[in-house]
C-alpha cells in the first residue's frame, strides 16, 4: 500500500502500521534500515511518513511501506486513514516505561477496530538500557492476544529482522521464509549487555510456561 505519489514495485508489497505511545522508539526502529530513511516520502493530510523497507528472502524480495506518525499519538489516538489498508502492524512500548506498556491494550483495541485479522508483532524497546521497569516475565498481553513478542533496542540494532521476518512469513503463509541477505542498517549508538539481555530472554522462555494471571492487563503497576 504506497502512498498516491509513491511508486509501486513488481514485487509483492506490504502497509505496515507501527503504533505506540509517541517516545517508545518507534521512528528510530524504522529509521535504522538506511534504504527506508533515503526513500521516505512525507504525507501532510494524514502526518505520516512513509519508509519503504525492502528485504530479500529465499522467495524474493519483499517491501513492507512502514507508516510512521508524524507525533499526533501523543494527542492520543490515530486517525482511521492511518490504518486503512493496514496488511501487519508493530505495536511498540517502551520497557523503561511503565505507562506505555499500560497503553498497549488500547493501541491494540484501536488497531483491531479498522484492521481485522492482521499479524501484529509486539515489541518491547530499549532493552539496552539498565533501569528496566517492565520485566520480561510481567508483558503478557501478546499471550492473552496471540501476538508475538520480540524484545529490541532499536539503538544497538538488536532483534531488529526479527519482527520484519515474523511478518513476512505470516503474510506469505510459508514458515520456512528466511532472510538471505542482511538489511543494510545505521551503525549501533549504543551496545547492549548481551549475557543480561540473553538471562531477559531466558525470563521469557520461563514465563510461557507458567499460567497466565488472572488479572486484567489494567492491573498492570
Amino acid at each position: 500500500m504506497a502512498l498516491p505519489n509513491q511508486q509501486t514495485v513488481d514485487y509483492p508489497s506490504f502497509k505496515l502500521v507501527i503504533v505506540g505511545d509517541g517516545g517508545t522508539g518507534k521512528t528510530t526502529f524504522v529509521k535504522r534500515h538506511l534504504t527506508g530513511e533515503f526513500e521516505k516520502k512525507y504525507e501532510p493530510t494524514i502526518g505520516v511518513e512513509v519508509h519503504p523497507l525492502d528485504f530479500f528472502t529465499n522467495c524474493g524480495k519483499i517491501r513492507f511501506y512502514c507508516w510512521d506518525t508524524a507525533g499526533q499519538e501523543k494527542f492520543g489516538g490515530l486517525r482511521d486513514g492511518y490504518y486503512i489498508h493496514g496488511q501487519c502492524a508493530v505495536i511498540m512500548f517502551d520497557v523503561t516505561a511503565r505507562l506505555t506498556y499500560k497503553n498497549v491494550p488500547t493501541w491494540h483495541r484501536d488497531l483491531c477496530r479498522v484492521c481485522e485479522n492482521i499479524p501484529i508483532v509486539l515489541c518491547g524497546n530499549k532493552v539496552d538500557v539498565k533501569n528496566r521497569q517492565v520485566k520480561a516475565k510481567q508483558v503478557t498481553f501478546h499471550r492473552k492476544k496471540n501476538l508475538q513478542y520480540y524484545e529490541i533496542s532499536a539503538k544497538s540494532n538488536y532483534n531488529f529482522k526479527k519482527p520484519f521476518l515474523y511478518l513476512a512469513r505470516k503474510l506469505a503463509g510459508d514458515p520456512n521464509l528466511h532472510f538471505v541477505e542482511s538489511p543494510a542498517l545505521a551503525p549501533p549508538e549504543v551496545h547492549i549487555d548481551v549475557a543480561e539481555q540473553q538471562k531477559n530472554e531466558a525470563d521469557l522462555i520461563a514465563a510461557a510456561a507458567q499460567p497466565l494471571p488472572d488479572d486484567d492487563d489494567d492491573a498492570f503497576e
